[in-house]
This record gives structure tokens, C-alpha cells and sequence, in this order.
């Protein structure tokens, strides 16, 4: 069973033996309180109050007051120099519910919640002993791996005297097949030099005459080529006419 309380403007779904916060209430820590019931449902029926639930009581109990975790309220206006910070810390009070209507809540000594505890935390254990023992543990096989190290180190042996024995061999090999190759790649020079036949020698450009020389004949052609300066009609007249006297 449970019900739909109204407190500090909000509403909270309690059930009985349930603690909740509730906006600061005037009452001293160990006072009783009632709520406004909204809604109640019992197993199959559901009441709805109009706006409450007549004849129907939720009672709690203030535990402590208190504050919550602190907010920062901070006020910021641009190009005005204005910067405002501040802190908030709502109040609270704690509140335990005693009965939802006819149903109350089982009191709990404090012996009786040790016994709990301590119960939850045998099971607790009693759990992981369980899983522990479950598990099958896997043991280590170090004979396997001390027999395949062995034979891995005698694998490695013989080839090592291979490769120590074929060493002096592929060196003997490799010094005798080095002049041989020089005194072919000797060979391959020299007949090459003989098949390549020689170039003709280049002959020398005849030499051109200088430019002045051919300037100069040119202009001594064209002075001979020049005719006469032809005399004015008044002069030639004026010859006539002395001739004719």
C-alpha cells in the first residue's frame, strides 16, 4: 500500500517505514507530522481525492533539518562591469513515515538492525566462498614446459655447428669466384675498346672575315654609283647664252 502526499508544493510517493526530504517544515526534530493525502492505492483500489482523500492519514516523523549541497548562483552583464556571485544551500528536513492510513511501520530496535547487518554480510560471504570454491584451479604445468625447452635448446645446437661448419666453405667459395670475376670483367673492357670503331677527328671551322673589311667595300661601291649633282635651268641658261655671243 501507498500513497501520494503533498508538502513544500511538491508531491512524494511514500510508503510506510520510508524517509524523505521534504522542504523545510516548522516542527523540532522527534515531532509527528501529518500530510495531505492525494491519492491512495491498496492492492485492486485506487483512490483519488477531490482535491483530497477524506478520512484517509499519512503520519512521519522529523528526524533532523538540514541543508543540501551548495549552488552557485552567478550574475554577469556584458560591457556594464556588473559581476555577481553567490551561494545557496536549500534547507531540508528529514522525515520518516510512521503509518500510511492503517498500515504502520514495523519498529526496528537497534539490536534487531545489527542482526540484520550482520546477516547480510555472513551471506555476503557465504557467496563468495561459494564462487571461489566453484571455479576449478587451473595448476601450472612446469614439467611440459621444462621438456620443451629442452628440446628446443637441442634443435638449436646442431644447427648452430651447421651453420659454424658451412661458414669456411661459402668464404672459400666467395674468395676464390672474386678474381675470377675481376679478370672476366677485364676481359669485357678490352674487347669492347677493340670492337668500338674511332671517330673521324673533327675539322676545323674556316675562319669568317671580319665585318669592317666588307663594310667598307660596300661603301666605296655606292660612292662609284653616285651620279653627278645636276645644275639649276638658270645656270644652264645663262651657259647658252654666253656660248651663243
Amino acid at each position: 500500500m501507498y500513497a501520494i502526499i503533498k508538502s513544500g508544493g511538491k508531491q512524494y510517493k511514500v510508503e510506510a517505514g520510508n524517509i524523505i526530504r521534504v522542504e523545510k517544515l516548522d516542527a523540532q526534530p522527534g515531532d509527528e507530522v501529518k500530510f495531505d493525502v492525494l491519492m491512495t492505492v491498496d492492492g485492486k483500489t485506487i483512490k483519488v481525492g477531490d482535491p483530497l482523500v477524506d478520512g484517509f492519514e499519512v503520519k512521519g516523523k522529523v528526524l533532523e533539518h538540514g541543508k543540501a549541497k551548495k549552488v552557485v548562483v552567478f550574475k554577469y552583464k556584458k560591457k556594464k562591469d556588473y559581476r555577481k556571485k553567490q551561494g545557496h544551500r536549500q534547507p531540508y528536513s528529514s522525515v520518516e513515515i510512521i503509518a500510511v492510513g492503517d498500515e504502520k511501520a514495523e519498529k526496528k530496535t537497534a539490536a534487531a538492525k545489527k542482526t540484520e547487518t550482520a546477516k547480510k554480510t555472513d551471506d555476503a560471504k557465504a557467496a563468495d566462498v561459494k564462487a571461489t570454491e566453484e571455479k576449478p584451479v587451473k595448476k601450472a604445468a612446469p614439467a611440459k614446459k621444462a621438456e620443451t625447452a629442452k628440446k628446443a635448446e637441442g634443435e638449436k645446437k646442431p644447427m648452430a655447428a651447421k651453420k659454424t661448419e658451412e661458414a669456411p666453405k661459402t668464404k672459400a667459395a666467395t674468395s676464390a669466384k672474386a678474381p675470377a670475376a675481376k679478370k672476366a670483367d677485364g676481359a669485357k673492357t678490352t674487347a669492347k675498346a677493340d670492337a668500338e670503331p674511332k671517330a673521324p677527328a673533327k675539322k676545323a671551322p674556316a675562319k669568317k672575315a671580319p665585318a669592317k673589311k666588307a663594310d667598307d667595300t660596300v661603301k666605296k661601291a655606292t660612292a662609284e654609283k653616285k651620279e653627278p649633282a645636276k645644275k639649276p635651268a638658270a645656270k644652264k641658261a645663262a651657259e647658252t647664252g654666253t656660248e651663243s655671243k
